[in-house]
C-alpha cells in the first residue's frame, strides 16, 4: 500500500510539472518497444536534471551512461546556443539507438555519443564541464569520481543516480558490487576535498532510492 501512494504521488508530480511532449513520448515508447532495460529516470527526475542544468548555467555537459538517450534529450534541451552534451555508452546497440533518439529530438549537433567502457573515455576526455551526470554501472562510481573532479569546472555540478539501492549501501553484501561500489561511493563523495556534498533519499514509481548532489570546490 506504501509504495502505491508513492506511485500516485509520483503520477501526480509528473502531471502537474513534467508532462512528456510527444517526442518525450516517442523516446519512451521507441525504447520499449526495442527491448531496452526500462531504467531509464522518470519524467519527474528528467525535468530535476533540467532544472539543474538551467540553474548552474551549463554550457558544457557530461552523461555516463546513455541507454536511449532519454535523460540526455532533458539535459539537451537545458543548454544555451552554442552548448555541447557529451554523453558515454558502453552498449553499441544502445549508442546507435540514441543516436537516432537525438535525430528525432533536433538535438544531433548537440549530443555527441562516445562508444566505448567509461572509464576509459572519462580519461581520454578534456574539461572543462559545467554538469556531470552518472547513470552507469555502480562498481565504477568511486574511479567515476575521480574523473568528474578532474573534468568538472570549479562551482561545477555533480550529480549520480541510484547510490541507496533500497538502503542496502548500509550494509552492502558480498556478493551485491553495485551496493559496494555506490557505498563505497558515498563514503569517498561525503569526504571528497574537492567537492561539498549531500546525499537525497528517493521513493516513487522506481522503487526507493537516492541521487548524489555535489558541488565541486572552487
Amino acid at each position: 500500500m506504501q509504495d502505491k501512494i508513492f506511485e500516485t504521488v509520483d503520477a501526480y508530480i509528473d502531471g502537474l510539472f513534467a508532462s512528456e511532449d510527444m517526442i518525450l513520448e516517442t523516446i519512451r515508447d521507441r525504447a520499449r518497444d526495442a527491448g531496452l532495460p526500462e531504467i531509464e529516470v522518470s519524467a519527474g527526475q528528467g525535468k530535476f536534471l533540467y532544472l539543474m542544468a538551467k540553474l548552474t548555467g551549463a554550457t558544457r555537459m557530461l552523461e555516463v551512461g546513455t541507454l536511449g538517450g532519454y535523460s540526455t534529450v532533458w539535459m539537451a534541451r537545458a543548454l544555451p546556443a552554442g552548448g555541447q552534451m557529451t554523453t558515454l555508452e558502453l552498449d553499441r546497440a544502445h549508442a546507435a539507438f540514441a543516436r537516432e533518439t537525438f535525430r528525432l529530438a533536433g538535438l544531433d549537433d548537440v549530443c555527441r555519443v562516445i562508444e566505448g567502457a567509461a572509464l576509459e573515455s572519462l580519461q581520454a576526455l578534456q574539461g572543462p564541464f559545467d554538469l556531470a551526470f552518472l547513470d552507469a554501472n555502480k562498481d565504477q562510481y568511486p574511479d567515476y569520481l575521480e574523473e568528474a573532479a578532474r573534468l568538472l569546472a570549479p562551482g561545477g555540478l555533480l550529480l549520480a543516480d541510484n547510490v541507496i539501492r533500497k538502503g542496502a549501501v548500509i550494509e552492502p553484501p558480498v556478493d551485491d558490487v553495485m551496493a559496494r561500489g555506490a557505498a563505497e561511493f558515498n563514503r569517498r563523495l561525503s569526504s571528497h576535498p574537492q567537492f561539498e556534498s549531500i546525499v537525497l533519499q528517493q521513493v516513487g514509481r522506481k522503487g526507493h532510492d537516492g541521487l548524489a548532489i555535489a558541488r565541486k570546490r572552487a
